[in-house]
């Protein structure tokens, strides 16, 4: 997918929440919901997560899975190093050395084997990752209600009366 096929689509998925028919608070804890399960260490079931959570609790769909793709091939790697760091520092949990962490080595088997090997540190990396979605919500919550306010304040001065 290039550069320009994904400015495209976010661009699209920005109007698509702008015009979403609900309120600012609704369509702000969707997305904020949707953040959080983004930062879970289930790669691969983020989707699934959010649809599941938003049609339980009747939360506003799309507001939900534009959260969930938040965290995207492009930012997994640093936001989950980031998370085991934490995790480990939180927890106690010993050093562990990590297999190298660059771009080339995601592409190398043997990368993945040394990886399957640090289990251990699912603790971690679940504390971490709890600990930094919960941040990443609160602070999207805040800033996507205040966005979509003021997009709709602008746009209600515009309406001629």
């Amino acid at each position: 997918m290039g550069l320009k096929t994904v400015l495209k689509t976010v661009k699209t998925q920005i109007r698509r929440f702008i015009a979403l028919d609900d309120t600012p608070e609704r369509i702000a804890f969707g997305f904020a919901v949707g953040v959080f399960i983004s930062f879970s260490p289930l790669l691969g079931l983020h989707t699934v997560l959010g649809m599941l959570i938003a049609v339980l609790f009747g939360l506003n769909r799309v507001a939900v899975f534009t959260g969930v793709w938040v965290n995207n091939p492009w930012t997994v790697l640093p936001i989950y190093s980031v998370a085991t760091y934490l995790g480990t520092k939180l927890s106690g949990f010993p050093a562990v050395s990590l297999p190298d962490l660059h771009w080339e080595a995601l592409c190398n088997r043997e990368f993945w084997i040394q990886l399957a090997g640090q289990w251990p540190l699912l603790k971690p990396l679940a504390l971490g990752s709890s600990i930094l979605g919960v941040l990443a919500a609160v602070l999207s919550y805040v800033a996507a209600l205040y966005w979509l306010r003021q997009r709709r304040a602008s746009a209600q001065k515009q309406i001629p009366r």
